[in-house]
């Protein structure tokens, strides 16, 4: 049989058949040793085949269909292992807040980054629209600018108030979708508002560390009505790059990638070199600032900064 894996737990996985059973599945050992260096050798979004075992109500999957793409991250804690978030996606959301708790410039530009890099069509939605004051407001409207300047679409919502909720569900008709972002930013929230029947835990900031509080705690998939599926994964703390080289990274910078071919050399690294064309348009303010530092601190390596 086949089916879509719609919730990892970490040792089981809820499998859905096309004709929409489900079914719960574990994996074979020989899954571990094929090469397979992430901590999670299935992931939510995968495409696999699995056996009934007879009288017990479970299955076992027998086979992983190749990927069309996927989002990955370092593991916290094995550094040289990596963690696949999702497979499989027509668009990844990366919800942002810039407020309880504040989500970094950096943490952004290293989520756009990973998603360039495997093909993933990135969207922002910041949310908490509620809570922000008129100097908040032009805060945002800077961000959004920095953004959209380099054409990534920017949505303003409010969870809480329901303020767009609309256009975010206009999104994600027929999309298989991923939502993501530091815990606390309000993923849940929103996709309560996407979808009331789930009614999915919340919980506070910690009033301690203005940190946003784990309330997902294993990754799965959710139907939506008007077609299509929305990923909500565990808060992301940090987002650690992984299997970029150096020289390539520049190639997952839209305002790099324009620029780079004009650079006097081929193996140009837009660190210091004569005739870079990405240089020049940083000092002719046609790069942002914020967005080549985020270039410079993943080059360098310190690219877990949340």
């Amino acid at each position: 049989m086949q089916g879509v894996i719609t919730k990892s737990t970490g040792s089981w996985y809820q499998t859905q058949t096309p004709d929409g059973q489900r079914y719960d599945c574990r994996i074979k050992g020989k899954f571990r040793i094929k090469g397979i260096t992430t901590t999670n050798p299935i992931a939510v979004g995968d495409l696999v085949d699995f056996e009934i075992e007879p009288e017990q109500g479970t299955a076992v999957i027998t086979t992983l269909h190749p990927r069309k793409n996927y989002i990955i991250r370092k593991s916290i804690n094995l550094s040289k292992q990596a963690q696949i978030i999702a497979a499989n996606l027509d668009q990844a959301i990366l919800v942002v807040t810039l407020a309880s708790p504040r989500t970094s410039l950096g943490f952004i530009d290293r989520f756009l980054v990973t998603a360039e890099a495997y093909d993933i069509p990135a969207k922002l939605v910041f949310n908490k629209l509620d809570l922000f004051s008129d100097e908040g407001l032009e805060i945002l409207q800077a961000y959004k600018a920095i953004y959209e300047n380099i054409g990534y679409l920017c949505y303003e919502v409010s969870a809480l108030e329901g303020t767009n909720i609309d256009t975010v569900q206009a999104l994600l008709k027929d999309n298989i979708t991923l939502f993501s972002g530091h815990s606390g930013v309000g993923k849940s929230s929103l996709i309560n508002r996407l979808l009331p029947e789930l009614d999915l835990r919340t919980h506070q900031i910690s009033e301690w560390s203005d940190k946003g509080m784990h309330t997902t705690t294993f990754a799965e998939m959710f139907e939506l009505p008007q077609g299509g599926f929305i990923i909500d994964t565990p808060g992301i703390r940090e987002l650690g790059i992984i299997d970029i080289e150096k020289q390539e990274l520049s190639h997952f910078f839209p305002e790099m990638r324009e620029r780079m071919h004009n650079c006097r050399f081929n193996n140009c690294r837009h660190i210091n070199e004569p005739g870079c064309a990405v240089l020049d348009a940083l000092e002719e303010g046609e790069i942002e600032p914020s967005r080549y530092e985020s270039y410079l601190s993943i080059y360098n390596g310190n690219d877990t900064r949340s």
